[in-house]
């Protein structure tokens, strides 16, 4: 199930990530770039204002990067996007702007709100981290011994 991503819309819901920051969307890409690697998912994110407009170079075979041309117009990218779709099936909209909301919602697509999204995002980390949480490295004595008779013992 492909994802369409509001991306300044998702940056403002992680914590970790700031509109501030002049590497925010390079930030965002890399995030979604490891939840799509995870996941096998493929991601459609959109940005305002980037010069030129488009494609970025920042796309991958799984994250497709697309700026607006001018500020404020990646909810319009998005509108236009959703309405040429012809397949829908299987595609979720990740979005808190109303106007794109309705207009998935409309065309039979599911719709997640970035904040919902945001949380899934951080959530796939942890969890990770926490399955061998509970696994931690453990080097026998035999094994100590073997690595100081290869390496010797500092005195």
């Amino acid at each position: 199930m492909p994802y369409l991503i509001d991306g300044h819309n998702l940056i403002c819901q992680l914590p970790d990530l700031s509109l501030t920051d002049p590497n925010d969307e390079a930030q965002l890409v890399q995030k979604l770039a490891g939840f799509a690697a995870r996941t096998g998912k493929r991601c459609v994110v959109v940005f305002d204002h980037g010069l030129p407009g488009g494609r970025s170079r920042m796309s991958t075979s799984r994250i497709e990067v697309l700026f607006a041309s001018k500020p404020g117009e990646a909810d319009d990218l998005m509108l236009r996007r959703i309405q040429s779709m012809r397949d829908t099936k299987g595609w979720v909209v990740v979005s808190s702007d109303q106007r794109v909301v309705v207009a998935a919602q409309r065309k039979r697509m599911a719709v997640m709100r970035s904040a919902e999204f945001a949380q899934m995002l951080q959530d796939v980390t942890p969890r990770a981290a926490a399955r061998h949480a509970d696994k931690p490295n453990h080097v026998s004595p035999q094994e100590v011994e073997e690595w100081l008779k290869k390496f010797g013992e500092d005195e």
